[in-house]
C-alpha cells in the first residue's frame, strides 16, 4: 500500500514572540508558503516531471511574480520535508512527486478562491441550504485567501477591478422567505411534487395549485420556479417571493423526464408572452441603429440605410420583453410590420400621451 504524506508548510520565524503574544505570519511569509503551496499544487505524480520553466508560466498565470532561480531554490527546500523527485536523465530537469507517494494537498489555489469569490453571488439563490452549508465555508476561505494575498498577487486584486452590473433599472430584489426558497430547492432537488398558496399579481388573486417543479432559474433580481400545475401539461413560470404557503407531497414529480432545461430556455420562454417568432420590420433613427449594430436583436438582423434613420429587419420571438423594448426606444422607433404589433404599441403609446394630456 502506498505511503500517504499529509504535510502543512509551516513559517519559519526568527524572533521570538514577546511573552504573552502571538506573533502572525506577516504578509511577505503568507505570500511565500501560498506561493509554496501553489508550486507542489502543480507537480505532476510521475516521470518525466516539470520543469523549472514552465512552473514559472504557471506560478505566473496564478499571478505569483517568480523567477526560475527562486522556482529552483523552493523545489529544493520543499524536497526536504516533501517526497519530491527530480529527473536527472534529461535536461532541462523535470521535477515530480516520489513514485508511491499519496499526497492531499489541502486548501485552495488563488484562482480557485477567485472563482469562488466571482461565483458566490450567483449560485446562492440557485443551490439548497444544505449545499449551501458545505460550501460556506469554502466562501469564507476563498474571500480570506484573497485579502490576505492582495498586497503581493496581482490575481487576488483581479476582484477589484471587475463588476457584473445589470442593464435595466436597478430595483430591489423581493423579500423570499428562507423557508420558502429552501422548500422549492428541496422538493426540486428530491423530485416531489408541490402544493401551495400562489399570488397572481395580474390578477390579484391566491389560487391553490399542485405543481411539478421542473427547474428553478435566476432571471435578474427575481427567481422562477419551473413547473406544470395539474392537471394541464403546459410549463409556465412561477415567481418564487409570491409563495405564500408551500408543503411537499409525497407524489413523485411528473413530466421531469420529459423536459429539457436548455431548451426551454433557447424557445425564449423567459422572455414572457408567446414563444413564436415573427419578422420584425421597423424605422428606426440613426442613433439607435448605431447602438443595434453593435448588439443586434437576432442573428439575421438586418439594416438598411433611409435618407432619414434605418429600415430594421429581424427575426425575434413575439414576447412580452419585446414589447418592452420597443415601447422604451420612445419617438426612435416606428413599427412598421407585422400590423397587428404597430397597433397594438400605437394604441399603448396613444393611451400613455392621454394620460399625460389629461393630468
Amino acid at each position: 500500500m502506498a505511503n500517504c504524506h499529509i504535510t502543512a508548510l509551516a513559517p519559519c520565524y526568527n524572533r521570538k514572540p514577546r511573552q504573552g503574544r502571538h506573533l502572525l505570519p506577516s504578509a511577505t511569509t503568507r505570500a511565500t508558503l501560498s506561493r509554496q503551496w501553489e508550486l507542489l499544487r502543480q507537480l505532476p505524480s510521475r516521470s518525466p516531471g516539470i520543469t523549472s520553466a514552465e512552473l514559472v508560466g504557471r506560478l505566473q498565470d496564478a499571478g505569483f511574480s517568480i523567477s526560475k532561480r527562486s522556482i529552483e531554490r523552493d523545489l529544493n527546500e520543499l524536497s526536504l520535508i516533501f517526497p519530491l523527485e527530480r529527473n536527472d536523465k534529461s535536461i532541462p530537469y523535470g521535477w515530480h512527486w516520489a513514485a508511491n507517494a499519496c499526497i492531499e494537498l489541502r486548501g485552495i489555489s488563488v484562482s480557485e478562491a477567485l472563482s469562488l469569490a466571482l461565483v458566490e453571488e450567483a449560485v446562492r439563490p440557485l443551490l439548497p441550504g444544505s449545499m449551501l452549508k458545505v460550501l460556506d465555508p469554502r466562501f469564507s476561505h476563498a474571500r480570506q485567501k484573497l485579502e490576505h494575498l492582495s498586497g503581493a498577487n496581482k490575481v487576488a486584486r483581479w476582484l477589484d477591478k471587475v463588476a457584473s452590473v445589470r442593464p435595466d433599472m436597478n430595483m430591489q430584489a423581493p423579500e423570499v422567505p428562507d423557508s420558502i426558497l429552501e422548500t422549492v430547492q428541496h422538493a426540486l432537488l428530491e423530485e416531489y411534487q408541490l402544493h401551495c398558496q400562489y399570488y397572481s399579481a395580474h390578477n390579484d388573486k391566491l389560487s391553490e395549485l399542485t405543481l411539478n417543479p421542473l427547474a428553478l432559474i435566476q432571471r435578474g433580481q427575481v427567481s422562477y420556479l419551473i413547473a406544470t400545475a395539474v392537471p394541464y401539461t403546459d410549463i409556465r413560470q412561477f415567481a418564487v417571493h409570491r409563495f405564500r404557503k408551500l408543503r411537499i407531497l409525497d407524489s413523485p414529480t411528473e413530466g421531469l423526464r420529459a423536459f429539457d432545461l436548455q431548451a426551454y430556455l433557447r424557445s425564449d420562454a423567459l422572455q414572457f408572452g408567446d414563444t413564436d417568432k415573427i419578422e420584425l420590420q421597423a424605422w428606426i433613427s440613426d442613433n439607435l441603429a448605431r447602438l443595434v449594430r453593435e448588439t443586434p436583436l437576432s442573428a439575421d438582423m438586418h439594416l438598411t440605410p433611409l435618407e432619414a434613420g434605418h429600415r430594421l429587419q429581424a427575426t425575434v420571438s413575439n414576447s412580452w420583453q419585446l414589447r418592452w423594448w420597443l415601447l422604451s426606444q420612445g419617438d426612435g422607433l416606428i413599427v412598421e410590420q407585422p400590423l397587428s404589433l404597430r397597433r397594438q404599441i400605437a394604441e399603448t403609446l396613444n393611451n400613455a400621451a392621454a394620460q399625460y394630456q389629461s393630468a
